[in-house]
Formats: structure tokens, C-alpha cells, sequence
């Protein structure tokens, strides 16, 4: 399947070429939620700006009802820009995002599962599986952050 093209004209309006229409955020948004790929380019010099297109679907998103991120969060992700930590968090990022997504597609296809089986069981073993996970993702984090894990915390074995 092409990769859907979206032509944004200098009077900020939004082309779909596929429709052969204009569309607004809003339905860019639903073709993210809908999981098409598609591109966002300056209609005169081709110029990619998907991400700008996804970052102003955000501050829409941010700006209206519960948001996603906290001011708190939001100023530690502007002081890791620069940083030689940046890469290392963008990585970091990615995987627990599609780490998210995955345990959520898990979930959905248990549940759906489920009949005949102890959600408690299945629960459990979703759980157990996400802190296996989520340990490692931290580990490589912090191991590509240059900072050793438990330094100042006792062991699991340490512990009475």
C-alpha cells in the first residue's frame, strides 16, 4: 500500500490527494488512530512535515481535556534536548511506547481469549511478563545514560 499523501498550501489548509479534498487536523488525526501511513509536505517545495503536523495534533490534544503529559514531565523531556543522554531517551521512548502498544494488543487478544481461562492467571502472567520487560528497557536506558542500577538501593537479595 503507497504512503497516503497530504499537501499543506501556504493559506494552511491540508490536501488529501487520495480524497482529492481538504481535510483538517482533526482528520489527520483519525488517520493516525486508524494506523494509515501517510505524509504531510509543503505543497510548493515538497518539504516533509509530517512531524510538525503530528506535534501540532499533540498541543490539540494537550490543550483540551486530560492531558498526556504533566508540565513536570514536559520540562524533563525539554532538558534532555542537547544532552548526551538525547539519544539514549529517544530510544528509550520508542521502546516503551511500542512496548505500551504491544502489552495493550496482548491484552485485547487474551481478553478476547479469556473464555474458558482464570483472568487471574492471565493477569498475573501479563504482569509478570511487563516487569521483565520494563526492568530491561530501564537497565539498557541506564546503562546508555553511563549510571549503574542500584547504586544507592540494596539488592533484591539484600532485602529481608
Amino acid at each position: 500500500m503507497a504512503v497516503r499523501i497530504i499537501k499543506k498550501y501556504p493559506n494552511r489548509r491540508l490536501y488529501d490527494t487520495e480524497l482529492s479534498r481538504y481535510i483538517t487536523l482533526a482528520d489527520v488525526r483519525e488517520l493516525v488512530l486508524g494506523g494509515s501511513e501517510f505524509r504531510v509536505i509543503e505543497a510548493n517545495t515538497e518539504e516533509d512535515l509530517t512531524r510538525s503536523i503530528l506535534l501540532q495534533i499533540i498541543i490539540e490534544q494537550e490543550s483540551g481535556g486530560e492531558p498526556l503529559f504533566t508540565t513536570e514531565v514536559l520540562t524533563k523531556m525539554i532538558r534532555f534536548y542537547g544532552d548526551n543522554v538525547q539519544e539514549a531517551f529517544t530510544s528509550y521512548l520508542e521502546k516503551s511506547l511500542a512496548l505500551v502498544a504491544e502489552q495493550q494488543r496482548l491484552m485485547r487478544d487474551q481478553m478476547n481469549n479469556v473464555v474458558g481461562a482464570n483472568p487471574i492467571n492471565t493477569m498475573s502472567e501479563l504482569t509478570q511478563r511487563n516487569l521483565k520487560i520494563w526492568s530491561d528497557i530501564q537497565d539498557n536506558f541506564l546503562k546508555a545514560a553511563g549510571i549503574k542500577r542500584g547504586s544507592n538501593s540494596p539488592k533484591q537479595s539484600d532485602k529481608s
